[in-house]
């Protein structure tokens, strides 16, 4: 994300072109390589917990992955329009086709990608009750949704600090897990 923000500051243009593509395909891998890091939240969440928590972690994992198809959706159009467009006016054409398409403009560019966030919120909040993370990792995801909701210039530091928050997760999850197939494996110790 922080890849992407810093080559959209440097593209005065906005528009197609070399600086376009290659933002957007920065944008559409750090939103894939957020599938693995949900999924590894929803195990850790749900791991020794009841129905409902485990419930609560499944939907988390839910709304941040539909979310996240939405927001691969919108980099997918942005990157077509890119290609097929020799100007930003021939963009904006475009996009103006596509969102005249009944529910487009809510699914794939307000509504939808906001689950993304709202998932990822519930799955760190949950780890956070827990007590399985520290508390201050949420924060710095609303940190980040806030600095990209007043401006896309802003989107290098919320990539910071979404890397600030999930970074270190990585590590948690990895040892969680390896905690849990060890259980597995050798029951009764």
């Amino acid at each position: 994300m922080t890849a992407y923000g810093l080559i959209r500051l440097t593209d005065g243009e906005h528009g197609p072109g070399a600086a376009w593509s290659a933002g957007h395909l920065f944008f559409l891998t750090a939103v894939l390589c957020f599938v693995p890091v949900v999924l590894g939240l929803r195990r850790t969440a749900a791991a020794e917990r009841g129905p409902g928590g485990r419930g609560l972690a499944a939907a988390g994992a839910v709304t941040a992955l539909l979310g996240a198809a939405t927001v691969v959706a919108q980099a997918v159009i942005d990157l077509v329009a890119g290609f097929l467009s020799e100007d930003r006016e021939a963009m904006r054409e475009i996009f103006r086709r596509v969102k005249s398409h009944a529910g487009v403009e809510p699914a794939v560019y307000t509504v939808g990608p906001l689950l993304f966030y709202v998932g990822l919120l519930l799955l760190l909040t949950q780890l956070a009750a827990l007590r399985r993370t520290a508390a201050w990792r949420p924060l710095a995801v609303v940190a980040g949704i806030v600095a990209t909701g007043l401006s896309l210039d802003l989107l290098p530091l919320a990539g910071l600090l979404f890397l600030l928050a999930f970074g270190p997760l990585g590590r948690q999850v990895e040892e969680a897990d390896r905690r849990r197939l060890t259980a597995t494996a050798a029951p009764g110790r």
